[in-house]
């Protein structure tokens, strides 16, 4: 039986590792502990636990002075408030003068649930990939993401790592390698391929079998490291497979659909698809029902690759 794991209680776990291997690792938080798991380094290292309050333009602006003073920051909050109440911060005070800070941002994408529009962030990607110098990462599951985590710890630059309220099956091996800017085959596959980040990994792993049982073969792809995208895996997928489709838990604008396109457009074009959110705010509801109203399901992958291969037979 698969494992589900939550990815932002692995990250609380994470950090308190990463404070018994350094003093230097300082986290922040907005004043939302509890939810993002950050309590639990608060509970261990009280004395490097800065809680800012509901004052996120404070959060990234002493996080920055912090990681200047030489401190490993990690500054943490919701994804729709981290990305958005402080962009200006996050691009004058952390990228502007490159300070290793690592921005955190749990509760990404619909499956908030029943929060709604006003907490469920589907522009977080794109406004932090739009930021010159931000690295941004999506893990898939509770493994990558302690390898994700631990890799932003060391990393020379600003970090944003985009986790789930909602629990993830596991999908790698404890011993997985997570190095940032490579992607990761997760499936073989010939005919197409399926490339997903976070929650839309496992739902193109489901596409992928649906497909196999019409005589499909669909290859799975983590592109985990939105930014930098692992380009030359992106264009071996398409000279191979020879059309793809993109799966996010995100607006298709500015999103993993977004990057991947520009990359085709300018080094292979192929056939291609992009399942995300279309140009919308998202809705209270429950996670599996919001995921069925926009169409970010295994059934609507599946639909997107058949579509694809077929414009690539009539090419």
């Amino acid at each position: 039986m698969t494992r589900t794991l939550s990815t932002r209680e692995e990250f609380g776990r994470t950090l308190v590792r990463l404070g018994e291997m350094s003093r230097d690792v300082v986290v922040l938080d907005a004043d939302l502990s509890s939810s993002t798991c950050t309590r639990m380094f608060a509970e261990r290292f009280p004395d490097r636990f800065f809680n800012m309050g509901i004052s996120e333009q404070d959060l990234i602006g002493t996080a920055a002075g912090m990681s200047l003073a030489g401190r490993i920051a990690f500054a943490c909050s919701f994804a729709v408030f981290v990305t958005g109440r402080c962009w200006e911060q996050i691009r004058q005070s952390v990228a502007l003068p490159g300070v290793n800070v690592n921005i955190v941002g749990t509760h990404g994408g619909i499956t908030v649930g029943k929060d709604g529009a006003s907490h469920q962030a589907l522009e977080d990607i794109a406004v932090m990939r739009a930021i010159p110098s931000m690295t941004v990462i999506v893990p898939a599951d509770a493994v990558e993401t302690r390898k994700a985590v631990e890799a932003a710890a060391w990393y020379d630059g600003p970090v944003y790592i985009r986790l789930t309220r909602e629990k993830l099956p596991v999908v790698y091996p404890d011993e997985k390698r997570f190095r940032i800017g490579v992607g990761a085959l997760v499936k073989e596959g010939d005919d197409v391929t399926l490339f997903g980040i976070g929650l839309t990994l496992h739902q193109a792993l489901e596409a992928a079998t649906l497909l196999e049982a019409e005589g499909i073969a669909a290859r799975v792809v983590d592109l985990a490291t939105v930014k930098p995208l692992d380009e030359d895996l992106v264009v071996r997928c398409a000279q191979e497979t020879g059309c793809v489709v993109t799966a996010e838990e995100h607006s298709i604008i500015g999103g993993l659909g977004d990057a991947v396109g520009e990359v085709l457009l300018r080094r292979h074009p192929v056939p291609m698809e992009r399942i995300g959110v279309r140009d919308a705010f998202g809705r209270s509801g429950s996670p599996q029902d919001l995921l069925e109203y926009f169409e970010l399901t295994p059934n609507a992958i599946a639909a997107a690759a058949r579509r694809v291969v077929e414009r690539r037979g009539a090419a």
